[in-house]
């Protein structure tokens, strides 16, 4: 007795959650299409009966009283005619005439194929012709006198003749009420089922649902609550909490997996408590290193520049005093060292200012271009002059970020621009905007010499040259350092490789929310500086 059903928990054991909606949802459809097939038919029939009552039978019944109604008329006009001889008492007779057949017009497609109304129907028109041709159409067409004759002499057959069309018209009449009356009954009673039929399609439905509900909670919300409330217990800190699983097969593989994860964790926090000491010991390491580093910034800034300084005033003053009283040779070592020296004060000089970036200037606030290029062009006003240099630019917007190094990154590119013109034409620069998604997208065009395509991702390594310094002076500093301060603000820089002739830099920077773009974004100039 017990094997049965402990095989039957067998089979179901290895459903999944997915099998189980899958065969609650089949079986859920398949009730509720039979219940949406009855419910459906109930409507049909129902819309049905009231069709045939409201669009046949009672217009039938009407239009039958109609027809008793002009033959009324008709059968008055003639019998105030054949009395009075008087011709207006024949237009009651004429509009009878008229109306009955307007309306046997419109009764005869209501009957369809009710096989009595429409015999009902012939035996009315059958009588009505008779008494008609019999009495109606010689006393209308005759004159006063003869159809006062006429109506004398069929006063007995015209009346037999009409009430003969009177009991017909009330059997038809009687019959189209009989039937209304059915179809009526019919209505009351579909009306009846339809409303049973969908208050058990309402009953199986909410079942359905309570059973849904219930089977969910069992099967499904339950395992993964009581999972759920384990796991949170092993994420806040239980790890020696054991996850179970219940319920369908892969709720329990899932538990499974999760225990299998609980004890991977606990094996990598123990590792992680080893290497945490070694991470703590880098730490101090690394704290150790920047502030050697800070010191070696210093001792450059200070200590080493004091011995350069004296060593490049002393080797100046050695040429100035001693300069053409040896020879030739001591002349040119003399110039060497002055050279050597002025250059190492100004290598030291850019690697301070490139370590700064970031690290001393880091006042992050509302920017005005406009301003910052405005005091940029007002330092290089002296080289803009001497080598008759055009700047040009577009109205600049409002960013975010540290206005000394904008003012640095503006500087490096403007004086690039200068420093690297073409011989052959004064230098040509326009610095230009373009909005973009949450960002400005700046340009420095120059017409100078450009950059092979080659050349152009390593001009930004520090200490990169591409000439010698004697024919262009500098240190290799000013891009790298136009780089950190562009990704320092949150940017890209590069050269635009299609540029001809000259070098176009391109730069982005983040625009500040909810701030405005510029009044205009065309290339036409805003300021220059021409010589």
């Amino acid at each position: 007795m017990t094997s049965k059903p402990s095989g039957v928990v067998g089979a179901f054991a290895g459903w999944t959650t997915r099998r189980w909606l899958r065969v609650g949802v089949a079986g859920t459809l398949i009730v509720l299409a039979v219940l949406g097939s009855l419910g459906g038919w109930a409507m049909w029939r129902t819309s049905q009966i009231t069709a045939g009552l409201v669009d046949r039978r009672s217009p039938a019944l009407v239009e039958s009283i109609r027809v008793e109604e002009a033959l009324v008329n008709q059968e008055t006009g003639i019998r105030g005619y054949g009395l009075s001889g008087r011709r207006d008492f024949l237009q009651p007779y004429a509009q009878g005439v008229a109306g009955e057949q307007a309306a046997l017009k419109r009764l005869r497609p209501l009957l369809g194929d009710d096989g009595r109304a429409r015999a009902d129907l012939a035996e009315v028109e059958r009588l009505a012709g008779t008494w008609q041709e019999r009495i109606a159409r010689p006393v209308s067409a005759a004159s006063p006198e003869q159809a006062a004759k006429i109506s004398t002499a069929r006063a007995d057959e015209g009346k037999t003749a009409f009430d003969s069309l009177r009991r017909a018209m009330t059997r038809q009449q009687a019959h189209l009420e009989q039937e209304r009356e059915s179809a009526t009954r019919q209505l009351r009673q579909a009306v009846t089922l339809r409303n049973w039929m969908f208050a058990i399609i309402a009953g199986v439905i909410a079942l359905v649902a309570g059973l849904v509900f219930e089977g969910l909670r069992r099967g499904v919300t339950g395992p993964l609550s009581r999972l759920g409330s384990a796991a949170r217990d092993v994420a806040q800190g239980r790890f020696d909490r054991t996850l179970d699983g219940t319920g369908p097969a892969d709720l329990r593989r899932l538990a499974s997996d999760l225990e299998s994860m609980r004890l991977r964790l606990m094996a990598e926090l123990r590792f992680s408590e080893e290497a945490r000491g070694l991470l703590d010991e880098q730490a101090e390491d690394l704290k150790r290193s920047n502030t050697e580093l800070e010191q070696f910034a210093y001792v450059a800034s200070h200590d080493l520049q004091e011995p350069l300084r004296k060593v490049s005033s002393f080797t100046q003053l050695l040429q100035r005093r001693y300069g053409g009283q040896l020879d030739d040779k001591a002349d040119q070592y003399i110039a060497f060292a002055v050279d050597g020296a002025n250059r190492m004060q100004n290598l030291i000089s850019d690697l301070l200012v490139f370590s700064r970036v970031g690290r001393v200037h880091n006042e992050q606030r509302t920017v005005d271009l406009e301003e910052v290029l405005s005091t940029t062009m007002d330092d290089l006003s002296v080289r803009v002059e001497e080598t008759g240099a055009e700047i040009t630019h577009d109205p600049l917007p409002t960013v975010l970020g540290d206005a000394t190094q904008l003012g640095m990154l503006l500087q490096n590119l403007l004086s690039n621009a200068i420093k690297f013109r073409h011989p052959d034409r004064p230098p040509r620069i326009h610095v230009g905007v373009t909005p973009a998604e949450g960002t400005w997208e700046f340009e420095v065009r120059d017409n100078g010499i450009g950059i092979e395509p080659e050349y152009q991702e390593k001009v930004f390594v520090i200490f990169q040259r591409l000439h010698t310094r004697e024919a262009y002076p500098g240190t290799g500093i000013g891009l790298a350092m136009c780089k950190k301060v562009v990704e320092f603000h949150g940017g890209t820089i590069s050269i635009d490789p299609g540029n001809r002739p000259g070098t176009r830099v391109v730069f982005t920077l983040p625009a500040p929310p909810a701030l405005s773009a510029p009044t205009a974004a065309t290339a036409v100039p805003d300021r220059e500086t021409q010589s």
